[in-house]
């Protein structure tokens, strides 16, 4: 595949991210090399679209999206890649007749030449700005400026790393030495994680089908604050448990194992594909569980179940704190997202909480680092329930640049007998 080929496709991924608003695991197949660019592109799209609007004589709004994607593309591979930047520049002008946009050429060719010679001063100006420095979205560097200044720059700053890829271990099964020591038989260099009893971090990303005892279920990929998630709720042989909201699987699979035998869970998503993954994961770890479609907005969709001892929800959120997985949440996100989400998490927690047993546990959990949506939504429900409580101090874990773990938000409640 030519240099221009790559170029030319990447451009076409971050068009639809960023002017389509798809989401980039939509959008990009199965090439590293056009993943890399693109995601690279959208990691740092932030700070390079307004480098270009600085070269430009009229708005970018007014440019065919697909000759700026392609601007801010090849701007990504000048700055942060080994190419040399002529030969991106050639590449970036041959790309404009695969785009469909060949008059575009001189135009591409003149402004990315300005560019590669101009943009140390043109990045000195605008990154006096933090939003455009870190290249995240201003409103949620005012959030975090607000709700976490002395943790601002260290989260950002992570947000922009390529995060570390961990497994979880199926202890049941084997240990984490044992993965450890079969990883290094094929060469795959990982440490266990001080605090995680079943995560083992490689040193670099491998693809699945080269780690020893992925295809027999004996490790899978999770973060390890994703781990914590069946830790916390500990579930017991004999248990009813619901996983809420619980596609792809991964914590499915995960009570199934820390349960130590036998407990009847129902594994629940309101969309078909999503838990078509559901199943294909727990047909590959070896674990059983009942499986329904269901939307939990609806009081009535678990009507028929018994209650449950054991609830995780695993709610539906801005993912703020994985974008250092996937960085098109930076520009799939806005502002108005955060009190949308809220509602819906207190619609689907409230309808939850009303299906767990007297002295039951239910764990709600985020993967978002925003208030708005963790401890706001939880205060809030307790404060409308009265047999709500919680049962033990939440539990927040930040990303950044030394973080071990994606940023995640645990609340651990019960619900009192009637009175």
């Amino acid at each position: 595949m030519s240099g221009t080929t790559v170029l030319t496709d990447a451009a076409r991924a971050v068009v639809r991210v960023a002017h389509e608003r798809r989401s980039a695991d939509d959008v990009l197949g199965s090439s590293a090399a056009i993943r890399a660019i693109a995601l690279g592109t959208l990691r740092w799209y932030l700070r390079l679209a307004p480098a270009i609007e600085r070269l430009l004589t009229r708005p970018s709004a007014q440019m065919a999206p697909a000759v700026h994607a392609l601007l801010v593309t090849a701007a990504h591979q000048i700055v942060y890649s080994r190419n040399a930047p002529e030969g991106v520049v050639d590449a970036a002008v041959d790309a404009t007749r695969a785009l469909g946009a060949p008059r575009a050429s001189g135009f591409v060719n003149a402004l990315l030449r300005r560019f590669v010679r101009e943009q140390a001063g043109i990045f000195a100006t605008i990154d006096a700005d933090p939003a455009v420095r870190y290249a995240h979205p201003r409103w949620f560097v005012e959030a975090l400026g607000r709700e976490q200044r002395e943790r601002r720059d260290d989260i950002l700053a992570g947000g922009n790393e390529r995060a570390p890829m961990t497994l979880r271990v199926d202890l049941s099964r084997s240990s984490v030495a044992q993965a450890q020591a079969a990883c290094a038989a094929r060469g795959i260099a990982a440490q266990p994680l001080a605090g995680y009893a079943s995560a083992l971090v490689l040193a670099s990303p491998v693809a699945v089908d080269e780690l020893p005892g992925f295809a027999e279920g004996i490790v899978s990929v999770q973060d390890a604050g994703a781990q914590l998630a069946a830790t916390l709720l500990a579930p017991r042989a004999g248990m009813r448990v619901l996983d809420a909201c619980a596609a792809p699987g991964g914590k499915t699979g995960h009570l199934l194992e820390v349960a130590g035998g036998e407990i009847d869970l129902l594994a629940v998503d309101d969309d078909a594909d999503r838990l078509g993954r559901v199943a294909a994961n727990l047909e590959r770890l070896k674990r059983h569980a009942r499986l329904a479609r269901l939307d939990l907005r609806d009081p009535g969709a678990l009507a028929g179940e018994a209650p449950f001892d054991r609830i995780l929800l695993d709610a539906p959120c801005s993912a703020t704190g994985v974008i250092r997985r996937h960085p098109d949440i930076k520009l799939l996100r806005r502002a108005a997202d955060i009190p949308a989400f809220a509602r819906l998490q207190r619609t689907i927690l409230q309808n939850c909480h009303a299906r767990l047993a007297p002295g039951g546990l239910l764990l709600y959990a985020t993967c978002s680092v925003l208030a708005g949506e963790n401890a706001t939504v939880v205060d809030r429900f307790l404060a409308d329930t009265p047999r709500a409580r919680r049962a033990a101090d939440p539990v927040q874990l930040w990303p950044g640049l030394r973080a071990p773990t994606d940023g995640f938000h645990y609340a651990l409640l019960t619900k009192t007998d009637p009175t």
